[in-house]
């Protein structure tokens, strides 16, 4: 077998999600529930204008979920505590050796690191429930590893965080041979870009310490969109400085020079936790569109857009305020997984 992850911007036949549970990452008041539950309800509403989207639900929260979601979107009942879909649900890969054959690669989630905050142990499950509902052939790996850690172009190239992948609380005995390894044998990815950490914020109690998904993505094959913190006040300044560097200096699985496209943060700086995170790298990538994190921020938003459908052209553009899955601690990306089509 020959497993390939397709780049995010090939066809999909649907996008998957998890609705919300009660639990911390929702919220401790009425409000702060209510609010977590409009944003994945709006965050799928903006996606199923492009392609369908298929929903975890536990079955305490169906009668609220089919209340909130559209007809249009599939409602699918399974165990659910946290509902980062991008980070417990499987990876899926295609087989160029066997046309029409579906693979879902089932990486160990722990929680980003077993924290004793993170409920964890039903989503554990979401990669092989997800493979089964589309009859997908599963793909075990032994690697704690989740989907926000990882961004492909679909010909060979990985992007990778060395306090992610090689983090002695997800992976105490891995090294950079045994992960690109495994990236090769899951994924198809033959050369491994690494980059040395994530955005500052990542790195609190409630982060994933270091996904990729909101630091940079390859865009198309050789191009680079990079999180650029133009502040010098904001610790990322220093951070996505240093990463620009390294990257400009490195080559794909093809031997090309990355082309690095600055995606410039909100002028935000801080909310009352500290300095934010917020970034547009974070988006997802859907047929025909792409949907945008939004942050209140009416000039930032639209340079931003105007980027995406630059670098994405032919696809739409929408944004969703993703202000409220940042206070929880991802983005549109992260509670997002693409099933490519066949």
């Amino acid at each position: 077998m020959s497993w390939r992850m397709p780049a995010e911007t090939a066809r999909h036949d649907r996008t998957w999600m998890a609705f919300p549970a009660e639990g911390q990452t929702l919220g401790e008041t009425a409000a702060e529930r209510e609010e977590g539950y409009a944003t994945w309800t709006a965050v799928a509403h903006a996606v199923a204008e492009f392609e369908p989207v298929s929903m975890l639900v536990d079955p305490r929260e169906l009668p609220r979920a089919r209340r909130m979601l559209s007809g249009s979107i599939e409602i699918v009942e399974a165990p659910v505590d946290e509902f980062w879909m991008r980070d417990s649900g499987p990876t899926f890969v295609v087989d160029d050796e066997r046309p029409g054959v579906l693979g879902a690669v089932d990486w160990i989630f722990n929680g980003w690191g077993a924290p004793d905050w993170a409920e964890w142990r039903l989503a554990g499950e979401h990669g092989s429930i997800v493979a089964g509902a589309v009859g997908a052939e599963l793909v075990s790996s032994v690697l704690v590893n989740e989907g926000g850690g990882i961004h492909v172009d679909g010909e060979g190239t990985v992007l990778l965080t060395e306090t992610v992948q090689l983090d002695p609380r997800r992976n105490p005995f891995a090294d950079r041979a045994r992960v690109e390894a495994e990236m090769l044998r899951t994924i198809g990815a033959s050369k491994a870009v690494w980059l040395p950490r994530g955005l500052t914020r990542d790195y609190d109690d409630f982060g994933t310490n270091g996904h990729v998904d909101i630091v940079a993505t390859i865009v198309s094959p050789g191009r680079l969109l990079l999180h650029d913190q133009q502040d010098p006040e904001h610790p990322d300044h220093a951070v996505t400085r240093d990463l620009r560097a390294l990257l400009s200096a490195q080559t794909d699985a093809a031997g090309r020079r990355f082309e690095i496209i600055d995606l410039p943060a909100p002028a935000t700086l801080r909310d009352e936790e500290g300095f934010v995170d917020w970034s547009y790298v974070n988006h997802l990538v859907t047929n025909d569109g792409v949907v945008a994190c939004g942050f209140g921020e009416e000039k930032a938003d639209a340079a931003a857009r105007a980027i995406l459908e630059d670098v994405y052209p032919g696809r739409r553009v929408v944004t969703v305020d993703a202000r409220p899955l940042f206070a929880r601690g991802g983005g549109i990306h992260c509670i997002t997984q693409q099933q490519p089509s066949l």
